[in-house]
């Protein structure tokens, strides 16, 4: 994930990772992969998305972070289920949001499962990360910051057959 301002950001490499490349089940993202702007970013369009909820979580804010982490709790979390990522997809994903998330399989509230990135490191603040606070203050520089990271477009071998 980006980094605070006062660390320089990392370029996302796609292969820099050791997960799997690719998940059978679809991605739930409940903060900044929320935004088509961030997406489009990070990985040059916007990938199907679907409201989905999982319980047993909350969207945290992090300390001295924009984004948020995915944490245990008595709580719902409202998001988007991402479903038809490439494995070129994943790698970008997966590095982008570095070694302060684990990719952990989750039970959705409808009873699917899920991928989520869950927050792993780091301190975490009281209340509910806030998606419009977020989008009012931060969003166009974090899109600016993301696309900054990307050193090209995804590879179209591995783009989803149209």
């Amino acid at each position: 994930m980006l980094r605070p301002a006062d660390q320089a950001p990392t370029p996302v490499d796609a292969g820099d990772r050791d997960r799997p490349t690719a998940a059978a089940d679809p991605l739930f993202v409940y903060g900044t992969l929320r935004f088509p702007e961030v997406l489009r970013a990070l990985l040059g369009r916007v990938p199907a998305r679907t409201p989905a909820d999982v319980a047993g979580w909350r969207a945290a804010p992090l300390e001295g972070r924009l984004y948020p982490g995915l944490v245990p709790a008595e709580e719902t979390v409202t998001g988007l289920l991402l479903e038809d990522l490439t494995p070129a997809e994943w790698r970008v994903l997966d590095a982008f949001e570095g070694d302060e998330y684990d990719r952990r399989r989750l039970a959705l509230t409808d009873g699917r499962h899920c991928c989520a990135y869950v927050w792993s490191a780091g301190r975490v603040l009281p209340g509910t990360w806030s998606v419009e606070d977020f989008a009012e203050r931060h969003l166009a520089d974090f899109v600016l910051r993301c696309a900054s990271l990307v050193p090209g477009p995804v590879p179209e071998q591995d783009a989803p057959a149209l």
